[in-house]
């Protein structure tokens, strides 16, 4: 198979559900409501699902299918190249609202 050709195959992915993490600071061995042992090492990742599921995902893994995103009760600065101005905001929110 050649390169060019195989980059036509490819679709793209991602992650559909939100799930809350906290990394190991220590070993964690669990079984789950399934009778499924869980082991974990420090640095991997306990992981809670929406339904309150809970696993182990290794570090490498995790981390290279999730991105943090900030708590609900923290304020993240928004990079100044992507800030808009207030007036220039509150146009677009309008004109927005105004065609739905």
């Amino acid at each position: 198979m050649h390169v060019k050709r195989m980059s036509a195959e490819w679709k793209i992915y991602r992650t559909r559900f939100l799930v809350k993490a906290k990394q190991l600071t220590e070993p964690l061995v669990f079984v789950d409501a399934f009778g499924r042992e869980h082991c974990g090492r420090a640095g991997d990742y306990l992981v809670e699902s929406s339904g309150g599921v809970r696993r182990i995902a290794p570090r490498e893994i995790f981390e290279d299918v999730y991105v943090a995103m900030a708590r609900a009760d923290q304020h993240r600065p928004v990079p100044p190249g992507l800030a808009l101005p207030s007036p220039t905001l509150k146009r677009r929110v309008s004109r927005s609202v105004a065609t739905a």
